[in-house]
């Protein structure tokens, strides 16, 4: 049973695919970058959420392993990837869309992060948790209101 990872593996992946989108076209199509990367801001912020409130709670709850564990190292990464994200946004937010460099310190901290959630940490989930378990936490991330996730400037523009 790997619900939690295939799940949270699938989100990866489409936030992958709307951050390359966002990073081929913004010098082609800056409105069409802006949008791409609204989504995947949003959903980065959504997918973080996710992981802080409803998945890592629950395996610290199940394995004790709450200060040193695996959870604690993801919640560190989280800190950097919302400071890059944040800069990333604020650039582009004031029309600047010369953020490779920051681009490029995102996506490389995203592949090291998302390697070991999908290797790692969310198999260990997957472990702890029964079918209906993992099933209703997958239920109650989706049902998370878009206003806790939802707030990126750059579409009004």
């Amino acid at each position: 049973m790997n619900i939690i990872t295939d799940f949270m593996g699938q989100d990866h992946d489409r936030l992958d695919q709307l951050f390359s989108a966002f990073r081929s076209k913004k010098a082609s199509d800056v409105a069409r970058a802006i949008h791409f990367f609204s989504e995947f801001k949003r959903g980065l912020q959504r997918h973080i959420i996710w992981e802080e409130e409803f998945l890592f709670p629950r395996f610290e709850s199940r394995t004790g392993l709450l200060d040193g564990g695996p959870t604690a190292v993801m919640r560190l990464e989280h800190r950097r990837i919302k400071g890059l994200l944040d800069k990333i946004h604020d650039d582009v937010a004031n029309g600047k869309t010369d953020t490779d460099d920051l681009e490029g310190d995102l996506a490389n901290v995203l592949l090291v992060h998302n390697t070991k959630e999908e290797s790692v940490l969310y198999p260990a989930i997957d472990q702890c948790l029964s079918e209906q378990e993992a099933t209703e936490l997958i239920e109650g991330m989706n049902a998370m209101p878009a206003d806790r996730y939802g707030h990126c400037c750059t579409e009004a523009r």
